[in-house]
């Protein structure tokens, strides 16, 4: 006869032995991660290179200056001279690289050469991406949302000092006063931060964007997409962050303009025309337009270390300022303290 079991009895559980484990979820998940945007924006590139250099020289020949007086019948022209400006451009070694052990390989339950592989992919366009980013935020063409004084830089940036509507349309406006061509559609390029577009879809002029989205498009409303606004085809990115002071190496928070002991968070919003940024490679054999994924020979006396990693060569810099404008502005949702 079957033992019955009564309530109370002695069971051997979980807690008895040290066969049951954890299980392991086998996908590997990776850091969130932006999109690249800004080396898109390079749209002169070194495609017709004399020879290979350490540097590339584009040239830009001035326009002839407006000849208005009427011709005499009977005396020759006066020849003018053609003039030409220079952007030289400056290549420079980047890449990273990741090494991994054969006993990491042998005892790991990922895959760990497919995941080095794919955190390379990404901090080759992540740093290539940057780079570019860091020369086009450098641009002389600022306009500042201080209001107690909109000359006076990035120093007089108040928290209260947020993007609107006006000052896109300022440098909208700068940018066709300069003769900077558009892209496609007749649209110039904006890129702003996430906290700005908060800011700027928050404008309640009359003119304000979301005013004019309903009256378009109520769509984009609904999406909380910025989109098409002033001329300018708007993107969101939180790689523009707080940017990239050139001078200090990072976008140091700006001191308070109302004179209070605090900072501001001072963020650039860009907006681009064409040619507003350069971007020149080595044409050599091995060499290219992209950066490449190298893998490296195993030297080791046991064959255990396999490097993996990315390798380019090139440079970036600002072709047309005329074509560049930023605006730095404090954000109503920013790490402001007052």
């Amino acid at each position: 006869m079957a033992v019955q079991y009564s309530p109370g009895a002695v069971t051997t559980d979980t807690g008895s032995v040290s066969s049951d484990t954890a299980a392991f979820e086998q996908t590997a998940y990776f850091a969130l991660r932006s999109q690249p945007m800004f080396d898109s924006c390079a749209d002169v590139r070194s495609t017709n290179q004399s020879h290979n250099g350490a540097s590339v020289q584009f040239n830009i020949y001035n326009d002839l200056a407006r000849n208005t007086t009427a011709l005499t019948e009977d005396t020759d022209v006066t020849p003018v001279v053609i003039g030409d400006s220079t952007v030289v451009v400056t290549l420079a070694e980047q890449g990273n690289a990741v090494v991994t052990t054969a006993k990491l390989r042998g005892t790991s339950f990922l895959n760990v050469d497919a995941d080095a592989a794919n955190i390379i992919g990404y901090n080759m366009v992540d740093s290539i991406d940057a780079i570019a980013h860091d020369v086009l935020v450098g641009g002389s063409n600022v306009i500042y949302s201080a209001v107690e004084d909109a000359s006076a830089g990035r120093t007089n940036v108040d928290d209260g000092d947020i993007i609107s509507a006006a000052l896109a349309r300022q440098a909208v406006a700068k940018l066709r006063a300069g003769n900077s061509n558009p892209w496609a559609g007749g649209q110039y390029k904006g890129f702003l931060h996430p906290d700005v577009s908060y800011d700027l879809r928050s404008d309640t002029a009359v003119t304000d964007i979301i005013q004019y989205q309903i009256r378009q498009a109520g769509g984009n409303v609904a999406a909380g997409s910025v989109g098409s606004f002033l001329g300018v085809d708007w993107y969101e990115t939180p790689r523009l962050g707080k940017g990239v002071d050139t001078t200090a190496g990072t976008w140091v928070n700006a001191s308070d303009g109302a004179g209070s002991t605090g900072n501001v968070d001072v963020y650039p919003t860009l907006i681009l025309g064409q040619q507003g940024l350069a971007k020149a490679v080595s044409r050599a054999p091995g060499f290219g337009e992209n950066p490449s994924i190298v893998f490296g020979p195993v030297t080791d006396t046991l064959m255990r270390f396999q490097p993996v990693g990315w390798y380019h060569l090139v440079g970036y810099k600002r072709f047309r300022e005329a074509s560049i404008y930023r605006i730095e502005s404090a954000s109503s949702i920013g790490d402001n303290a007052s």
